[in-house]
Order: structure tokens, then sequence, then C-alpha cells
């Protein structure tokens, strides 16, 4: 939304654009270089239509048109130490870049700070907007989000194949409940048979080596044969030692064994089959997941922490949930962990906590909201909900300046009960919200309006 002054009067008194007078000129030397002068030289090229010497818009620099002075001090919009338009005063808002705040907003929503000033009383009184005083609300802060439930990930197996082979028998179906190295199938697998045939011959060549050893060890004594017959006889037996040990650990990670190349797939841990995805008969090989086994007893609350309220969140605050399923139901937990980094779509970070469920209620990717108690204190305010407007994902509130006379509010929205919304900031106690009618004024203010032309966006604060 591109900045309007206050009537048309304003477009004739800045056609001078940055044309100083002589006098004026002088003025400003004998005062020395300005720092936003320096400033924005110091940053490089400067931007079309800034005003180089003061780094403000060049169509409002008041320095160099001192005609504009009156015209902002009549609107309330002056910095009297620094002798600029207080809205955007290059030492005051160095974030605004000598702008209006309505050419500074990041997004299609109505920059802060940006007025509605209706054409007349009688137009303002016609629109029917009605206000409340915005009330304090002395507390503790707590930080509300959107949650959802999932999984905790070191209480779930995906359980595969240890070998491939053939599916011959199932013992568990999706819902059984299981313990630890409860049997889930059987599969008769070729590897295994090859492996148990491999463990025989280890064996016996362990056998065979322990004899020779001892019978080669017993003629190095009597000095028959020579210290070198030893040591290969030595190497042998280890040698044979090892690989049966090999073969026994191998069938071991498998499972129990048949004497028919069959080994029983067991539950890595206790909990329910959520999934299984073999039948009898099945060829399965490593990478096949035949089973999905879950341990309910506790969840993971995720998080999306709004980026505005990262700096209150913190590791061990506890948390309190409430589940759009089960509203009157609260879950407490812990935080245990927050994400390094933002989701570049949505600017949130996940927080982490734990939830305890021994009876199974809560489910997986049940969606409600955390409330964070960060301990801290603040003093916020309450308004209506009716005064809390959103454009373009944006909350906002219109507040009351004068009878003919509005100012957006960029806000930050807390807790909601009673028909009553927390504003954590951009509201101040005391001031007079607009309830009634606070659409029309957004309407005012958004690009491509549809409101009714009967007011018009100026500078803001």
């Amino acid at each position: 939304m591109r900045y309007a002054l206050a009537a048309g009067l304003i477009g004739v008194l800045v056609a001078g654009a940055c044309e100083k007078a002589p006098d004026e000129a002088a003025l400003h030397d004998s005062r020395g270089p300005k720092p936003a002068a320096a400033a924005a030289n110091a940053a490089g090229p400067v931007e079309p239509g800034m005003c180089a010497e003061h780094g403000v818009l060049e169509a409002v620099c008041t320095k160099c048109n001192p005609k504009l002075i009156p015209v902002f001090q009549a609107r309330g919009d002056w910095c009297t130490e620094h002798g600029f338009p207080e809205s955007f005063c290059p030492a005051c808002h160095p974030e605004r870049g000598g702008k209006p705040v309505a050419d500074v907003a990041a997004d299609a929503a109505p920059a802060d700070g940006t007025r509605i000033h209706f054409k007349t009383h009688d137009t303002a009184r016609a629109a029917g907007l009605e206000t409340v005083v915005a009330l304090e609300q002395p507390g503790a802060v707590d930080v509300t989000a959107v949650a959802r439930l999932v999984y905790d990930a070191t209480r779930v197996a995906q359980v595969n194949a240890r070998a491939p082979g053939v599916v011959r028998a199932l013992h568990a179906d999706i819902g059984t409940r299981v313990r630890r190295g409860t049997p889930l199938a059987q599969i008769e697998s070729a590897t295994v048979g090859a492996d148990q045939a491999r463990l025989a011959t280890a064996r016996a060549r362990t056998v065979v080596a322990e004899a020779a050893y001892q019978r080669t060890q017993d003629l190095s004594r009597r000095g028959i044969v020579p210290a070198n017959d030893l040591l290969l006889a030595d190497q042998e037996l280890q040698s044979a030692r090892a690989e049966e040990e090999a073969t026994v650990k191998a069938l071991h990670l498998v499972g129990p064994q048949g004497d028919d190349a069959t080994y029983m797939l067991l539950a890595p841990l206790a909990g329910i089959v959520t999934q299984r995805h073999s039948t009898v008969g099945t060829q399965v090989d490593l990478e096949t997941m035949l089973f999905e086994i879950v341990d309910p007893s506790f969840l993971w609350a995720e998080i999306d922490i709004p980026e505005g309220d990262l700096g209150a969140v913190a590791v061990g605050q506890r948390v309190v949930l409430r589940f759009d399923s089960a509203p009157d139901r609260e879950v407490q937990g812990t935080i245990d962990y927050i994400a390094p980094a933002l989701d570049p779509r949505t600017r949130t970070a996940t927080a982490r906590a734990r939830v305890a469920n021994p009876g199974g209620e809560l489910r997986a990717n049940m969606y409600g909201r955390a409330r964070i108690l960060t301990g801290e204190p603040r003093h916020s305010v309450l308004v209506p909900r009716a005064a809390v407007q959103r454009a373009a994902g944006v909350p906002l509130v219109f507040v009351r300046l004068a009878d003919d006379l509005y100012e957006t509010r960029r806000v930050r929205v807390g807790l909601s009960r009673d028909g009553q919304v927390e504003l954590a900031q951009g509201v101040r106690a005391g001031e007079f919200v607009v309830t009634e009618g606070s659409f029309l004024l957004k309407t005012e203010t958004l690009k491509g309006s549809i409101g009714a032309g009967c007011c018009e966006p100026v500078a803001g604060r």
C-alpha cells in the first residue's frame, strides 16, 4: 500500500522535491554532516527517490522542504529532537530506512502505524464504529502455539527380515500386543541353512584342529618335531575357532533357528503391532519391512513456536496441552528440545515435549493447543475478540486517535478466553480500540481495497 499524505495540499507543498533555498542550505552546512547522510553515503549508492543528505524519502524531507514541517506537526507526527516526522525519523526508526511505515511493510498486510483519516466527521459517525478501552492484564507470560502428537521415535520399531527367505507362519497381526522377544513370524531361509551347514563344518574343523595342536604340542615337548610345527598347529586352531565364532554370531543375529533352515523373527520391544506387510508364502529380503511395533505409553508433542515467541521459550519449561478431540482434558509435559532452525514457510521452530499416555487415550496425529508456562512477568492488555482482524495472516487492531482518525497496530496475540483476547504487544492499556466496524477499517488499508472509499490511509507514526 503506497503511503498518502493528508490531502492534495501536501502534493503541492512537496513539488519542490529537495530544492533547498540558499539560506536553508547554509544552515545545514553550519550544523556539520548529518549522521543519516553519513550512513547513507557510507552504504554506497543512494536509492532512487531518497535524499542523499538526510537519509529520508526526498518528497517528504522536512530539512530540504521546511514548508512541510507545520503539516506534519498539525497531524501530531513530529520528532522535535531530530526535526523529522516521527513516523519515519531516521534516528528514531532506522529500521524504516527513512520511509513512511506504509512503504516498508514486508508483506501484503498494512504497515504498523498506518492511519485511516475520514474525510469528514459526519462520515466517521456514519461508519458506525464502536470502541472499547483496552484493559491491563498483569501476570506471567504464557506462550501459546499449535501442537500435534507423534510417536516417540525411541519407542517405534520397524522390523525387517533378518535373512532373505519365505514366510512360513505368522504369529502376530495388526493390533496384537507383544512383549520384547515375542515371536512375530517364522521364515525359511536358504541363507540360514547355508550358515547352519558352515557352522557344523567350522565346529568339526575346530575339533580336528584342537586334536592336531595337542598332538603337536606333545611331540614338541619330546623334541620330535620342530617348534615351527607347533606354531602352525596353533595358527590353524585359532583360525578354526574364529570361523566358528563368526558363524555363531551371524546366526544369533538372525534369531532362534530350527533344524529345517527356518528362523523366528522376534519383537525387539514391547508395544502394539500397528503395521504388517507380509503373508504366508511371501518372499522377503533384508529391505522388506514386515512389522511396525509402537509403544504408545509415551508420545511426543511437537509444538510450532512462532519466531517472535522464541526468546521466551527454553528447555525445561512446563507445557499444558489441550486437544481438539478432548477440549476439557489437560495433558502436561516438559520441553526437552527446541529445533535450531526455523521452518522457512511458517517461520516457526519446533519444540518437543514428552507426554505420558499410560491409558492410551491419546493418539498420534491429534492436534491441539499448547500453553508454555515461561514464568516471566509481563503486562499485557485484553481486548474483545471482535477488535482483532487479520490481513495476510497478520493480526491487526485499530486504535482511535481522534473522532475521524484511526491507527493500524500490528499486535502479538496471546491467550483467548471468554470472548477476550490477550495482546502481548501493539496496544497500550487505556487506548480505545475499534470493535464494531474494524473490518471496514481493514478493507480501507489493504491493497486493492474493497472499502467504500470513505476514508484515506495516511503516513503512520
